[in-house]
């Protein structure tokens, strides 16, 4: 057998690049090893030096683009190379809807194998206009001098970048978090830092309602007591007339967690108020909701499609955050049962679903896992369970709880096609996979969202 060849960091070397691997990196091959490049796209040839060298793969930089790919574009974003929000904007857009796909069927050839080749999966439902999509801004606040600034943190490193643009998010929302920058820096409010255990301020939060327009700031801190707080309101609530809630949510722990356990309302409503579709939902500071509404119609619709209900079948919407795929599935289900372990999210489920005029739901605050048992032993066992669980995938406890009750028909959506291809060793040895749609919810990064329907093996 032949032996695979050391690769050494510095070595530089021509490399074609086959795939994108599923961090938005180029993917090569270097005498039997794997070589990760970022930057790099499909079909180019360059000459890659290693940055970093392991026994079975490498990671390398691009030194020179030797044949570039046609769908090589400029990146249109300034900080692009430094923030690393975003892996793919320097490719077409039609291309980054085929390469998701492929990142989707790259997992199913990793993780089930046997069944890769059976499995449809379908073309990547994209966007009209992929810029400008994301409803909500989460900026960890830092101050270097006097200078305050918020943003992201530089990919694999604890550099914050300061962002005063970006041209994913909705506009209104890098707006007041610039300005918010502004205020914290006149009033000379602590800033939160690892090593000033006196700084408050941490993250700067602002979620606006793409239909109604109402915009929700919040402000995780580090403790409830902070200096100026009535004039920091007074200044952000004047900042744009459609901010509706202010709100201060406490995070003291040393977490990459956003948000801690406590909220105190400050100004005006504890929620905002948002449309999907027909459906009206309001929503908690610390409710989640997805970030691209315009996709979420078309991934709830997919949803829709997949659980084929006729108006006789029980739901349980597993995850169910503030009730939306729930409520989507309610006009055509017999009864919609949903639970999530943020109790916010409950209550804000349980009043979506009065206000929307549903009296066939039922919400509860706890595990999946520990609801689905509960209620099997009452006798209860939904005809098509929806999940959309977070990155991790489902939990042990909760897949072999899946297994033991048997719905018919399960509708998984995954935001990792890697974790979803993983719980799918388990699921079919019960479930046959009659396909899987990828959405793009997430345009310009390497995201890709899917809708998965399993039918029990008859």
């Amino acid at each position: 057998m032949k032996e695979q060849t050391v690769i050494q960091v510095g070595q530089e070397f021509p490399l074609t690049i086959k795939r994108l691997g599923i961090n938005g990196e180029g993917v090569g091959f270097f005498k039997r090893n794997v070589v990760f490049v970022k930057g790099a796209l499909p079909g180019e040839v360059i000459t890659a030096q290693v940055t970093e060298a392991k026994n079975n793969y490498a990671e390398a930089e691009i030194k020179k683009i030797r044949q570039a790919s046609e769908d090589r574009v400029t990146p249109p974003c300034l900080i692009y190379d430094t923030c690393g929000g975003c892996q793919l904007q320097h490719m077409t857009y039609e291309r980054q809807l085929i390469e998701k796909r492929d990142l989707v069927m790259q997992a199913l050839e990793r993780y089930v194998k046997d069944l890769a080749t059976e499995i449809e999966v379908k073309q990547t439902i994209g966007m009209e206009d992929p810029w400008n999509y994301r409803n909500k801004s989460q900026f960890q606040v830092r101050q270097f001098g006097n200078k305050v600034i918020a943003g992201l943190y530089a990919e694999s490193s604890n550099k914050l970048i300061d962002i005063n643009k970006c041209i994913v998010q909705h506009p209104v929302t890098t707006h007041i978090t610039n300005e918010i920058k502004g205020f914290l820096q006149q009033l000379n409010i602590p800033i939160y830092d690892e090593k000033n255990p006196q700084g408050i301020v941490r993250t700067i939060v602002v979620r606006t309602g793409m239909k109604t327009g109402q915009i929700q700031v919040t402000l995780v801190t580090t403790k409830k007591k902070m200096p100026h707080k009535e004039e920091l309101v007074q200044l952000v609530r004047a900042i744009d007339s459609n901010i509706v809630s202010i709100s201060q949510n406490i995070n003291a722990e040393k977490t990459s967690l956003v948000f801690g356990e406590t909220t105190f309302n400050l100004f005006g409503k504890e929620t905002i108020h948002e449309k999907l579709g027909e459906l009206a939902f309001d929503l908690s500071a610390r409710a989640f909701f997805q970030l691209n509404p315009e996709q979420t119609e078309h991934l709830y619709n997919e949803i829709e499609k997949a659980a084929s209900l006729t108006g006789n079948e029980t739901v349980v919407d597993a995850y169910c955050g503030v009730g939306t795929i729930g409520l989507w599935l309610a006009k055509n289900a017999k009864e919609v049962r949903g639970m999530d372990i943020v109790e916010e999210s409950i209550q804000d489920a349980k009043r979506n679903a009065k206000r929307n005029g549903f009296s066939n739901t039922k919400y509860v605050h706890g595990t999946a896992k520990q609801w689905l048992g509960k209620w099997k032993n009452e006798g209860f066992v939904p005809d098509v369970l929806t999940v959309d669980p977070p990155r991790v995938g489902l939990d042990d406890e909760l897949l072999k709880t899946i297994l033991e009750i048997k719905p018919k028909r399960f509708v998984y959506t995954s935001c990792n096609p890697s974790t979803l291809a993983k719980d799918l060793q388990q699921l079919t040895k019960v479930y046959d996979v009659k396909y899987i749609q990828p959405v793009d919810m997430f345009p310009q990064t390497s995201h890709v969202e899917a809708v998965t329907l399993l039918e029990l093996k008859k």
